[in-house]
Parts: structure tokens; sequence; C-alpha cells
């Protein structure tokens, strides 16, 4: 069962309701039942997640460090007695 978005052609009001494919549901506000179904897009826009630019340069660099300065420590541990 799809969730579909109304219109009440009586007082204007929006509502969303979960109902079989080809029937309306009454408006929740004023009652009516001379509603019109909406069409509404799918999804949400795309939303950009992430470092970009400078900041993703800023990033890597960063990470680079850490990374040069664990295998640092790692080589210092391997040439200690016992280690």
């Amino acid at each position: 069962m799809p969730i579909y978005e109304f219109e009440c052609r009586s007082c204007g009001g929006r509502f969303e309701e979960l109902v079989n494919a080809g029937h309306t549901a009454p408006c929740p506000q004023c009652k009516s039942s001379d509603v019109a179904r909406r069409y509404t897009l799918i999804g949400e826009g795309r939303v950009p997640v992430g470092l970009f630019r400078k900041a993703a340069a800023e990033s890597n660099a960063r990470r680079k460090e850490r990374e040069a300065r664990r295998q640092q420590s790692f080589r210092e541990d391997c040439r200690r007695p016992g280690g």
C-alpha cells in the first residue's frame, strides 16, 4: 500500500495517507471526501556528503602526516631490543 499526497478541494489542506491504489482518503481537517491526489517527487534531491577542494586536500595532508608518524614509530619499535 503506497503513501499518497492529497489536496482537499474544499479547504485546500494537503495531507499524506496510506491507501490502496485508486482509492482516496477523507481530509483530516474538514472531513470532506472531495480530495485530489497530488504527484510529488519520489525522493528528495541528493545532498552532497564529504569534503571538497581545499578541505579535502587538508584532510588528506593530515592523514598522510599521521600515517608517516605511525610508520616511523613502528620502525623505531622494531629497532629496539625485544621489539
